[in-house]
């Protein structure tokens, strides 16, 4: 007896179901529930960049400049060696809030990204704990 595609493709899928592989796909392991969870509890669209979106362009528009200045002719990126004392920076531009720093930035954007910077290296430093 020879078996059409649709047939033989009718009992794979059977074979699947009865395996019990989609029950698993329904009900996914706890852990990944728990995940999905944490992606829908953290809104970074709407809790963040629907929030701020003015400041969220000044900071990725500071991290250009401040790129183009620190390390010209290279791609975007934070390179970490450059400085590390985010704090005592943020300070420093915190002092003059409410100004225009010399490269056309807002001391207050430099506050934001140094505010940032430092956060990600907490984030980063207790994941590594």
């Amino acid at each position: 007896m020879t078996l059409t595609y649709d047939a033989l493709l009718e009992n794979y899928l059977n074979d699947l179901e009865a395996s019990g592989i989609f029950a698993e796909l329904d009900n996914p392991p706890f852990a990944q529930q728990d995940y999905a969870q944490d992606r829908k509890d953290t809104p970074v669209f709407s809790g963040v960049l629907n929030y701020f979106p003015d400041a969220i362009r000044a900071v990725a528009k500071c991290s250009k400049v401040g790129n183009d200045q620190h390390n010209p002719n290279k791609p975007l990126h934070w390179d970490r060696s450059k400085s590390g004392d985010e704090l005592d920076a943020l300070t420093r531009h915190l002092l003059e809030a409410g100004t225009i720093d010399t490269d056309g930035i807002r001391h207050s954007t430099k506050v934001a990204w140094r505010a940032l910077a430092n956060l990600q290296k907490e984030i980063e430093n207790q994941k590594n704990l």
